[in-house]
């Protein structure tokens, strides 16, 4: 499966939840990840999405442990079945089922 067609599951099942997921470049920072997925209540993840069977390259690596040493939720989504494991972990959060019997 295409990264894009990950993205666009990962994209409309944040949307639903109340949440926004942002393409995410930092300039002067390559191998940060990139997506920024923010939901209700302040929860906050940075997600690099990858293929199936991609890995994150030695920078991705090590922009990752850089965000997870500030005390981040790092998540590398690889195929589709991660995202969609990702999409029922966030949509257990009490902040999102606050959000959703409101």
């Amino acid at each position: 499966m295409l990264e894009k067609n990950i993205e666009k599951h990962l994209n409309d099942n944040v949307k639903k939840l109340g949440g926004r997921c942002y393409k995410f470049t930092s300039p002067g920072n390559a191998g940060v990840p990139d997506r920024l997925v923010l939901l209700p209540g302040g929860v906050i993840y940075f997600v690099e999405l990858k293929t199936k069977y991609k890995k994150p390259r030695p920078l991705q690596k090590s922009q990752i442990r850089k965000l997870e040493m500030l005390g981040q939720d790092v998540r590398v989504l690889c195929g589709l079945d991660d995202v969609k494991e990702f999409v029922d972990e966030i949509t257990r959060l009490p902040e999102v089922l606050c959000r959703k019997d409101s």
